[in-house]
């Protein structure tokens, strides 16, 4: 593996919290949202990660590096959005007659967002980035002290 892999996973890294931390903002705003285009309320979304790449064991790993081949550098690796699903769990029924959208004994169905696991999850995807950051900053400085190796 080449540091540059290195930027190309923690880049991806990074993506991929984003994409986290965008859909969990849009649940958090449709928090109340009680009638969407498809004529019912918000349903909570949520993000799926997948690994990409060539995969290698560790032992693999290991038998490259003392062989110096370089059998596992091939391919960019990294994580990605496999995609973005719809949340399974039930709506709520909350009684508030006086609300447009109350049925006829007077509940509404309100989304199935609940707001602190939507900021639980805002939160990880957040320290998620800045570990990939970190990690983008500490293979920048490695570089940087080859090159003066090099000098």
């Amino acid at each position: 593996m080449s540091f540059l892999d290195s930027f190309d996973i923690s880049a991806s890294g990074m993506s991929a919290q984003r994409i986290r931390l965008d859909i969990a903002a849009e649940n958090i705003a449709n928090v109340d949202t009680t009638r969407t285009e498809n004529g019912g309320p918000y349903i909570r979304k949520d993000v799926v990660l997948a690994s990409y790449g060539k995969k290698t064991t560790f032992a693999n790993a290991l038998r490259a590096a003392r062989t110096g081949s370089s059998v596992i550098s091939t391919g960019k690796r990294g994580v990605r959005v496999a995609g973005i699903t719809d949340d399974t769990r039930e709506t709520k029924r909350v009684y508030n007659p006086t609300h447009p959208d109350a049925d006829v004994n007077g509940y509404v169905e309100m989304p199935n967002v609940d707001v602190t696991k939507e900021t639980v999850d805002a939160m990880s995807a957040t320290r998620s980035y800045e570990a990939n950051v970190t990690a983008l900053n500490a293979i920048k400085m490695m570089t940087q002290k080859a090159m003066d190796i090099g000098k």
